[in-house]
């Protein structure tokens, strides 16, 4: 098995703006990308696309597609004239502008006279193992979706694949089912986040019953914040999609709502999935102090028996070696109370046997407490 420990790394990133900027300021994030425009324009019968990198290709779709749905996707954030556009043709409220700009937003779901906003958290791991938490922004005005995202990678291929099918309701419930499908799709990829820390988990386990290594503590913190941070999105967005089915503006439908009771059933689902891997997490790092915490008790047992071995037998050297005469050397006078076995023939083998036999009565007694068949 593969012991090896990737760290997970965190994109470090600083909120935008400066202490008292106006409210409805658009301040584009450090690092933004310039965005790409994706226009999809869709009914029944058709799927008409185009893409470019203003909002010209928008316009030139709107005048060709007037009985379609339209879904813009913006991906990078790296233009505010464009975002100032978008909120001058749809007549867009500046602090909704602001929250598209503001990238540390907590998933929510705002209404407002003839659109509705809603945000959410897109979480994954890079190629090179950074755990990126991105946002997503959706503006839904009546027969027009725009969505905003902070990078280029595609993340709605499967929500593309089934506009071009043509198959279900994507294409003749409106907008707002278009909204639904998107957070769904965004729930499915932390279910497949979900799935790879599972198998994580399974593996850490696995390495801290046959092996078990101060790596064990270290991935096991490292999942455990990662399954913070998941739950830092999820709740919000439980909340969020409860927000959608309470709400009673037109462009989320009754329709509409019978699928977000399955994509909240789904965020649910995630909730519980996050908190029993969290109690795995805790459950691993409790077994391994343990088994730190035991192998140090086995350790000191082990020094102890030798110690009390020893401690008899250091006894009997220190009183033999304090050489004590029992003749005066001047007189020839036996003294009382010295060592009378000084000068006794053989007296070294003799205590050195002595030694040895108390060696063993203690180690004789040591084996039938069982102390030795428990190291």
């Amino acid at each position: 098995m593969n012991t090896s420990i990737k760290r997970v790394r965190y994109n470090p990133r600083r909120k935008a703006g400066n202490i008292g900027d106006s409210p409805g300021a658009i301040v584009i994030p450090e690092g933004a990308v310039n965005p790409h425009i994706s226009v999809f324009s869709y009914n029944a019968k058709e799927l008409i696309t185009s893409e470019g990198k203003n909002i010209k290709v928008v316009l030139d779709q709107f005048k060709k597609c007037q009985d379609h749905t339209h879904w813009i996707q913006v991906r990078g954030l790296g233009d505010a004239k464009l975002i100032e556009e978008v909120g001058s043709i749809l007549t867009i409220n500046p602090l909704v502008l602001e929250d598209i700009t503001n990238i540390h937003q907590r998933p929510k779901f705002d209404e407002y006279d003839d659109y509705v906003f809603a945000v959410s958290r897109m979480i994954s791991f890079s190629k090179d193992y950074e755990l990126t938490n991105n946002q997503f922004s959706a503006l839904v005005k009546d027969n027009i979706i725009i969505t905003f995202e902070e990078t280029h990678e595609e993340n709605f291929e499967a929500v593309k694949n089934r506009l071009a099918g043509g198959k279900g309701s994507i294409r003749t419930a409106g907008a707002g089912y278009m909204c639904y499908a998107l957070t769904d799709t965004i729930l499915d990829r932390y279910f497949a986040l979900l799935a790879q820390l599972g198998d994580s988990l399974d593996e850490v386990e696995d390495r801290l019953y046959a092996n078990t290594d101060k790596t064990v503590m270290y991935q096991t913190q490292q999942l455990k914040r990662t399954l913070i941070v998941l739950r830092r999105s999820c709740w919000p967005e439980r909340d969020k999609i409860n927000d959608m089915l309470r709400t009673e503006s037109p462009l989320i439908s009754p329709e509409v709502k019978m699928f977000l009771k399955d994509a909240y059933d789904h965020c649910i689902q995630i909730m519980d999935l996050i908190e029993s891997y969290k109690e795995i997490t805790s459950s691993i790092m409790d077994i391994y102090l343990s088994m730190v915490s035991n192998r140090m008790n086995e350790i000191m047992k082990v020094l102890t028996i030798i110690s009390v071995i020893f401690i008899p037998l250091t006894f009997v050297a220190g009183v033999y070696g304090m050489n004590f005469s029992r003749v005066d050397p001047v007189t020839n006078k036996v003294m009382p109370d010295n060592l009378p076995e000084l000068y006794n023939p053989h007296g070294y083998f003799y205590a050195l046997g002595g030694m040895l036999l108390i060696g063993i009565i203690q180690v004789v007694i040591f084996w039938r407490k069982g102390w030795f068949s428990k190291l």
